[in-house]
């Protein structure tokens, strides 16, 4: 069960749409290629500040949305997640609470893309990388 922490509803910044590989920077930069494609849009809550000093991290399931596109919609959980020897958690958002097969894609998706950015914080000497679970609201 997910702690009372996260906020009940979060306006969000699209960065990867949908079935995309590219996560960009704040400068328009590339800042990493995942392996496979995201099968979830993901972004960020620019007024919430994550674990890691940047926005807070968020997947947000349903349609595929448009890089740049924002909304406020309700935060059901999270996904743990250990990013090169730091917290970095990314809350799940959703117009409804995630159902069985979207829980599983979360899983799978970050258990695969913990193994190449454990390799780059290896090489990089920046610490591992794991997925550490989903906790969803009550």
């Amino acid at each position: 069960m997910v702690s009372d922490s996260l906020p009940a509803q979060v306006r969000f910044v699209i960065e990867v749409p949908r079935g995309g590989f590219i996560k960009w920077g704040a400068d328009g930069s590339i800042d990493y290629v995942s392996p496979i494609p995201s099968p979830f849009n993901y972004g960020s809550a620019p007024e919430h500040p994550g674990q890691d000093g940047d926005p807070a991290d968020v997947v947000v399931l349903g349609r595929r949305r448009r890089r740049g596109e924002t909304e406020v919609m309700s935060v059901w959980g999270r996904v743990r997640f250990l990013d090169q020897g730091h917290q970095d958690d990314k809350w799940i958002c959703a117009a409804r609470a995630p159902r069985r097969r979207e829980r599983i894609a979360l899983e799978v998706f970050f258990r695969i893309y913990a193994v190449p950015k454990s390799i780059i914080g290896s090489f990089m000497k920046t610490g591992s990388s794991r997925f550490e679970g989903i906790e969803l609201r009550a």
